[in-house]
């Protein structure tokens, strides 16, 4: 089993590349501008507040998980890696339940 640790460069969570496929199809009009995976997306200006409502609402329909209010924080939200690592945890934690 693979696992997402935010402090890790290789992150290799199963859900990266879909995640970035969609922020790169949704927000830069299918144009990748190469920005790292770990880059703050509001900061760079990839997603304002109400893009990330869009991505909540994309990340609970294709992975099956809940994003609740206490789940909306920069820990969780705030780039490609740490949404990833997100949604393994969301997703464990389904499983194991």
């Amino acid at each position: 089993m693979r696992t997402a640790t935010l402090t890790d460069t290789t992150l290799t969570a199963p859900a990266l590349p879909e995640i970035r496929a969609f922020i790169v199809e949704n927000f830069l009009l299918g144009k990748d501008s190469g920005f790292d995976n770990s880059e703050s997306l509001l900061e760079s200006g990839i997603i304002d507040s109400t893009g990330i409502m869009h991505v909540v609402a994309y990340l609970e329909e294709r992975f099956g998980i809940a994003v609740d209010d206490d789940d909306m924080v920069a820990d969780n939200l705030e780039s490609v890696e740490r949404i990833a690592g997100f949604v393994t945890r969301k997703q464990e934690l389904r499983n194991a339940a």
